[in-house]
């Protein structure tokens, strides 16, 4: 299957600072490698997405805050904690950004078509009414939400196996019964939530704590483990990926050992899944990855696995 590549020039407008972990050579390196790969470049539908829409955004986070973006933007930048910055245009990538998982949707399921959505800010730390762990706009959970309210998809799996937990993803969909949530992170690591015990209040959420320095098939058993759990007696019309690539062995920002071959297997294992549940309706969002050439080459081995 011809999978789709899908991307935006404005995500690159996110300028955190090249200091910063989350900069935008991250989305340079995932570029350059798939050029790199003139078999795969040649292969793979490369789609320029589109800016989400406010009422988009609305679907999972409070107005109040979307115009706070909006305005941190205007305003030429803005500090939202710590970690997390706006630039001038923090605005159009945050937009860009989510439509582009968005655009993927669309083609999951008027076409039966998978993707990649490489893109930044990631988002699986955004809350609600605010931006944390480098986020802004929650763009797999808005993903979920769009589905079901768009295209009246049923059941939405979304699995993340980023290093850190996806404490946004989890509060925006947790309310859901329709919708379920599969994590597999460090623990204890950042931002400390994500326990084995916290099933939401929908009893939609499964939370995999693994501690750092496993060996990788550890890590590999339990996430399929928890993604069988969470799909027994239940079928998803659609599956979501958040993509993070700091789970990676020797990424500066985490402790798991994965390598290339796992991402592979990892990937296979869901495409695999998701063809028996919902004729391969997949979409892939790119969220952590903090060793910008592991994110490359991760990138191009996961869109590989992708074409099935």
């Amino acid at each position: 299957m011809s999978i789709a590549f899908i991307s935006h020039a404005d995500c690159g407008r996110h300028d955190t600072g090249w200091k910063h972990a989350e900069h935008t050579g991250r989305l340079r390196a995932v570029t350059r490698a798939l050029r790199n790969d003139w078999e795969l470049m040649l292969r793979v539908d490369h789609r320029e997405g589109r800016h989400a829409s406010v009422e988009e955004i609305a679907l999972a986070h409070d107005r109040t805050y979307i115009d706070s973006v909006r305005a941190a933007a205007e305003a030429g930048g803005a500090r939202f904690d710590a970690d997390t910055v706006a630039s001038e245009g923090s605005w159009d990538a945050a937009l860009a950004g989510a439509g582009c998982v968005l655009d993927g949707i669309d083609l999951a399921l008027t076409e039966g078509r998978r993707s990649f959505c490489a893109v930044r800010p990631p988002g699986h730390h955004a809350l609600r009414d605010h931006a944390m762990g480098f986020c802004l706009f929650g763009n797999v959970a808005i993903g979920a939400h769009y589905a079901r309210a768009r295209h009246g998809v049923g059941k939405v799996l979304i699995v993340d196996w980023d290093v850190h937990h996806g404490n946004g993803t989890q509060a925006l969909v947790q309310e859901t019964e329709e919708i379920r949530f599969v994590s597999m992170h460090q623990w204890p690591w950042y931002p400390g939530t994500g326990a084995a015990e916290d099933r939401g209040p929908k009893e939609s959420v499964w939370n995999v704590p693994m501690p750092a320095g496993l060996p990788a098939a550890r890590y590999v058993q339990a996430f399929l483990g928890a993604v069988d759990a969470a799909t027994t007696g239940w079928t998803p019309d659609l599956v979501l990926i958040s993509a993070g690539f700091d789970s990676l062995n020797g990424d500066p920002l985490g402790g798991f050992t994965l390598e290339m071959g796992d991402v592979a297997t990892l990937t296979t294992e869901m495409v695999a899944r998701a063809s028996a549940w919902c004729g391969g309706r997949l979409v892939s969002a790119l969220e952590g990855g903090y060793a910008p050439d592991r994110v490359g080459e991760a990138s191009v081995v996961h869109m590989r696995a992708l074409e099935g």
